[in-house]
């Protein structure tokens, strides 16, 4: 009996290859198989009826699992175990069905949450059908998703800018980062001051806060000012005489509980925090982990399923990690019961494992010579986190101490700590956002209550509050899980979505709203404040579950939404676009004395005359740009000035001045709009000045990959092959596994005979092309690039070539003649 399992990644298929035998055959889905149709043609708005098309790319790979169908007594749909992978299995039976390729044959879905054979060969042992439950869950995210994009997208470019995107989740997102700076704008820093004073026991220095002022708690703003601190510290000196007594000891212990084992989230908020990746990164080589790494026993996946907001582990988990403890710890490392863990995310999807190993015996150390250098990062992480969530609380030493001075009336307070018993902490310690130490992170000598002594100096420090903090990847991601805002397989996304559309920008790994990101928000918060309210898209999310689980209808959900929507987006396409991107700023024109108004243009906003175009006078907005070059700092290599300038195409940076009868330009580096001028500082210009990154050398080719930035933004490039970094990524931090992945072809079509170079296809800002060598030819919109045979590659780019040659060689002619 032979029988066909479907999956939906070719590395995934192979690892499940290795571990069945000859009856089975396993063929990948590559991913999703079909689309809404474009525009409105998607979905019926009157019985939300949902109309799908196949997606180009995945043509052959349908046509190759029908094939294998027809030989084929049963199909097991193995897709992953959650609601997109669900539909993707409702989608393979639906083409299969239309085609009429499974009467008379058994098909049912499995599902294993880590691919080992003893997964595979239990979910083989659990048949089941296609849950129509989580297919409508899903399907209702993707109307939901198509709707609000397809409808407001185009509202957006017509009123603010072409190529612009809402979205039920993004928008939402980049309110939260645009809200936090408003708050910073807003915020006025106070100044403050802390009392201390520095005693010592013997040989042990240690030094106290002042908490108790004559008999009233210190405040934060009990201090403001330098003088009202040194007359504080003036009468506390006086009091003391020298000296002071210790009024109180108090010892206590504090237990620390471990950590829960890796959902998404917090993978990918450690990812972010410990390891330095993005959090797309970090889902990409957890990718890479779960579908199969070749070890010594072949390709195996080494962790369970990466998409998930549960914290429970199995049984079988929880033992393994138990009997690792037991034969590599002391027995006190060990909890006399195992831990469980409940899940605490907000609207939590249906049950999965946490984030874990599939054997916990396999150490990281053991596995490092099969695995890359992040993967082993990423990896090693997830083991120590696991095992670590199956370990005894750390038992730290708690110590407060009060001085008092001349009496009970002025208390100073010294807090001490230290770790009893390290507990989990001898494995995984958790990384915090803000992590710095405290009073509580020093050591106290032994000291008694009456002790005597020495006051060895009382002075204040001088403090300023701090606004509140731009988001980084790893806050972004947990104020969207706490919202309930997007899904674990969404967070990514949702952040490398704001980049590309230069929504946000990335400074210093903290996220600041571009200008083209506040107009968006502050349009889409006036006219359609219910679709960016955090409370709305968490409710969304909670009707997506209960569609889920079967109690809600997944129609009237949509129904319920687009009848209030559908009126807005009606409603507001009669806005006026210049009231939107346009703003007064209260200041006349130089030039004629028409009012200046701020606009958006390209690179952000910009100061124009209302009187244009009769008066043409322009500004940046974040002062005048310089009409002559400015130093804005020396390169550390050939010590020479580095100017800022501007050109047709913008500002760029130049590397000393040019002589007028010098031959060789200077270097010269376009900043890109991603960057604000009003950030340029000395570092960044050295950072820009030094491109382009040599990112080191291709397997390949042995050739050199190298990161610049050109007209059109950042990018790669190797062997005349050029690819725009993603917005999402930062030039001076892409790897060069990262650079490889990105230089892969969409298609690779063959070797051409005659020049022995490869032929491949690639996506460029057109659109895609075929590429040998340093000759691109775009690819007609009417050609199939899946389809296109290395014979007809050859011949249109052949035809390029000499299209090329004989241009340049007309251009040489008619220099001649002149």
């Amino acid at each position: 009996m032979s029988k066909l399992l479907i999956v939906e990644s070719p590395s995934k298929a192979k690892t499940i290859s290795n571990y069945l035998g000859n009856e089975y055959k396993v063929l990948a889905s590559y991913g999703h198989i079909r689309n809404l149709l474009p525009k409105s043609q998607g979905i019926n708005t009157e019985s939300f009826e949902m109309n799908f098309q196949l997606i180009d790319r995945n043509k052959k790979h349908i046509d190759a699992i029908s094939k294998a169908v027809k030989n084929s007594d049963e199909i097991l749909l193995a897709t992953d175990p959650d609601r997109e992978g669900e539909a993707i299995a409702w989608h393979i039976a639906e083409i299969l069905n239309t085609k009429k390729l499974i009467k008379n044959k058994k098909i049912a879905r499995i599902i294993f949450g880590e691919i080992t054979k003893n997964a595979i060969v239990d979910a083989l042992q659990e048949p089941r059908d296609i849950s129509e439950a989580l297919v409508h869950a899903q399907q209702a995210r993707q109307a939901l998703d198509y709707l609000i994009g397809f409808n407001l997208s185009p509202l957006l470019w017509s009123k603010i800018r072409y190529g612009l995107s809402a979205g039920r989740v993004q928008s939402p997102a980049l309110r939260l980062i645009t809200e936090r700076e408003k708050e910073i704008e807003k915020f006025i820093k106070k100044e403050y001051w802390s009392i201390h004073l520095d005693t010592q026991k013997k040989d042990s220095k240690f030094s106290s806060k002042l908490v108790i002022l004559e008999n009233k708690k210190v405040e934060q703003f009990t201090v403001t000012d330098e003088e009202n601190q040194k007359e504080i510290v003036g009468e506390l000196l006086l009091k003391s005489a020298g000296k002071t007594k210790i009024a109180r000891v108090d010892k206590k212990q504090r237990v620390r509980k471990p950590p829960s084992p890796f959902t998404t989230s917090t993978m990918q908020q450690e990812g972010v925090r410990k390891l330095g990746f993005t959090t797309k990164r970090t889902m990409i080589i957890a990718q890479q982990l779960y579908e199969g790494i070749k070890i010594g026993e072949g390709a195996v996946g080494l962790i369970s399923y990466m998409r998930t907001d549960s914290m429970t582990l199995s049984k079988d988990a929880i033992e393994q990690a138990r009997d690792y403890l037991k034969k590599n710890y002391s027995p006190e490392f060990l909890p006399s019961k195992a831990i469980v863990y409940k899940t605490k995310s907000k609207n939590a999807q249906e049950a999965h494992e946490a984030i874990r190993p599939t054997n916990i015996s396999r150490s990281p150390h053991e596995l490092k010579a099969f695995l890359s250098e992040e993967q082993f990062k990423l990896y090693e992480m997830i083991w120590r986190r696991t095992l670590a969530c199956q370990m005894t609380p750390a038992i730290y030493d708690i110590v407060s101490v009060d001085l008092e001075i001349g009496s009970n009336e002025n208390i100073f307070r010294a807090n001490g700590q230290t770790i009893k018993f390290p507990g989990f902490m001898s494995v995984y310690i958790e990384n915090q956002e803000n992590d710095s130490s405290t009073d509580e992170s020093k050591k106290l000598p032994p000291l008694e209550v009456g002790d005597q002594l020495e006051v060895n100096s009382i002075h204040g420090i001088q403090h300023f509050t701090d606004p509140p903090p731009r988001y980084s990847e790893a806050s972004l991601v947990k104020t969207l899980e706490e919202f309930g805002i997007g899904r674990p397989s969404t967070y990514a996304s949702i952040i490398s979505t704001l980049q590309e559309r230069d929504y946000v920008v990335l400074d210093k790994k903290r996220f600041t709203p571009t200008d083209v990101g506040n107009v968006v928000i502050d349009f889409l918060t006036e006219h359609f404040t219910n679709y960016v309210d955090y409370d709305f898209t968490a409710n969304l999310e909670t009707e997506l579950d209960d569609i889920a689980a079967n109690k809600k209808d997944w129609i009237k959900v949509l129904r319920s939404f687009w009848e209030d929507f559908a009126k807005k987006v009606k409603e507001k396409s009669e806005l006026d676009r210049t009231k939107i991107t346009q703003k007064s700023i209260d200041e006349d024109c130089p030039k004629c004395g028409k009012p200046l108004l701020s606009k958006l243009g390209r690179r952000g906003n910009f100061i124009a005359c209302s009187n244009y175009p009769e008066c043409k006078f322009t500004r940046s907005a974040n002062g005048d740009l310089p009409q002559e070059p400015k130093v804005v700092g020396k390169d550390k290599q050939t010590n020479i000035d580095i100017l800022l300038l501007v050109g047709p195409y913008g500002p760029y940076l130049q590397l000393g001045h040019q002589d007028e009868d010098a031959k060789i330009k200077p270097k010269r580096v376009t900043i890109p709009p991603t960057i604000p001028l009003a950030d340029l500082n000395e570092e960044i210009a050295q950072k820009l000045i030094s491109l382009p990154r040599d990112l080191g050398i291709h397997p390949d080719t042995g050739k050199k990959i190298i990161a610049s930035i050109g007209q059109f933004g950042p990018y790669v490039n190797h062997n005349s092959k050029f690819k725009a970094i993603p917005k999402s990524d930062n030039i001076f931090e892409i790897t060069h596994e990262e650079a490889i992945e990105l230089l892969k072809p969409l298609r690779r079509i063959g070797i051409d005979p005659t020049t022995n170079s490869t032929i491949d296809i690639y996506k460029g800002r057109f659109g895609f092309y075929l590429q040998r060598d340093a000759v691109k030819v775009n690819i007609a919109k009417n050609l199939n690039y899946e389809n296109i045979k290395l014979e007809k590659a050859i011949a249109l780019i052949n035809k390029k070539e000499q299209e090329e040659k004989e241009k340049k060689k007309a251009g040489k002619k008619k220099a001649g003649k002149k």
